[in-house]
């Protein structure tokens, strides 16, 4: 008899995590050990809390992600794509070339080595909320098919980075998700992701020195608070496990509860002006 918590259990797996060093992607780290993965790092610079293997890897830098992979060297059971930076680094090419273009290739690379009932489990964000509304732009970026591609791309359409290059990168990492869902299904490989609402990890500290802590406060949830790094990894553990072996190219929003609020009130208030009322003044 199998019971249910055996779908949450990673024994036997070997597991790839990007970011390892902090963050979400710390946070990982702990618990698939515990669950019983074989855990393999990846990170810019290494781990305080190593993992059972850590691998150096520059996502911006197509050479050291193959150096990184040919490294891993084995079967990979489940990825987990955490690393990246925000716009608070001032450098829009940088942003966009880490968060999707070198995770990307990092994915694809190591996609041979999955076999049949892996899963992937991807990163973006809430500022990804309009994907749908700026997908004409954005799929011009997932069309490219190599890095050099797509840093070509980019440079060629400054606009579309002219936010500072993470909105863009994070909605692409949703649509590339959608996007190969039926290929990869027909491998047996499942993909998904979360968009993390407003969460404590080093890139809150990169938006607070660049924008101040009054950027930040504008972000109110209906929880009346940030996100831990604990609370982002449990969703993708979850994604990542057994227990969710029938979902794939889903985007989970983790946002304490920010996207469900927003569309409440946008329909609360079409439906009041379409109906001659007063407009809804929200929740809060």
């Amino acid at each position: 008899m199998t019971h249910f918590a055996d779908r949450f259990d990673y024994t036997g797996c070997r597991v790839v995590v990007t970011g390892c060093a902090s963050g979400i992607g710390a946070a990982l780290v702990g618990p698939l050990t515990e669950l019983g993965a074989e855990v393999v790092g990846l990170d810019v610079r290494e781990p305080d809390a190593a993992p059972a293997e850590f691998h150096r890897v520059d996502l911006s830098d197509p050479a050291s992600i193959d150096t990184a992979v040919a490294a891993i060297d084995g079967p990979v059971h489940r990825l987990f794509n955490v690393a990246g930076v925000s716009s608070g680094i001032r450098d829009p090419l940088r942003v966009a070339t880490i968060n999707f273009l070198g995770t990307r290739h990092l994915t694809e690379a190591l996609i041979p080595a999955m076999p049949t009932g892996a899963a992937i489990a991807n990163v973006s964000s809430l500022a990804a909320s309009q994907y749908r509304e700026n997908s004409e732009v954005t799929l011009g970026l997932l069309e490219t098919t190599s890095m050099a591609e797509g840093i070509t791309w980019c440079r060629d359409n400054p606009d579309a980075l002219a936010d500072g290059g993470y909105r863009l990168s994070k909605e692409a990492i949703i649509l590339y998700g959608m996007a190969n869902v039926s290929v990869l299904g027909a491998k047996g490989i499942r993909i998904n992701c979360t968009a993390p609402g407003v969460t404590d990890t080093p890139i809150l500290d990169q938006l607070r020195g660049a924008y101040g802590q009054e950027f930040l406060d504008a972000f109110r949830t209906p929880l009346g608070r940030v996100a831990g790094p604990g609370e982002q990894a449990g969703v993708l553990i979850f994604l990542n496990s057994d227990a969710a072996s029938y979902i794939t190219g889903q985007v989970i929003w983790v946002d304490g509860g920010t996207i469900a609020e927003n569309v409440y009130d946008d329909l609360a208030d079409a439906r009041q002006l379409a109906t001659g009322g007063a407009a809804h003044g929200g929740h809060g």
